[in-house]
């Protein structure tokens, strides 16, 4: 499924969450998925 996706996909997608979540929202939103990514892997160990 996700093997089909080329570059133009992925520039859309960007696109439309950029549209939809605005620029100042995105670093906080990354902010979260990287936090929670951490505490994933430190609840892993």
């Amino acid at each position: 499924m996700l093997q089909n996706i080329g570059t133009v996909e992925i520039v859309i997608v960007a696109l439309l969450i950029v549209l939809f979540f605005g620029g100042r929202k995105i670093p906080e939103f990354i902010r979260g998925i990287a936090e929670a990514i951490r505490e994933f892997k430190k609840s892993s160990k």
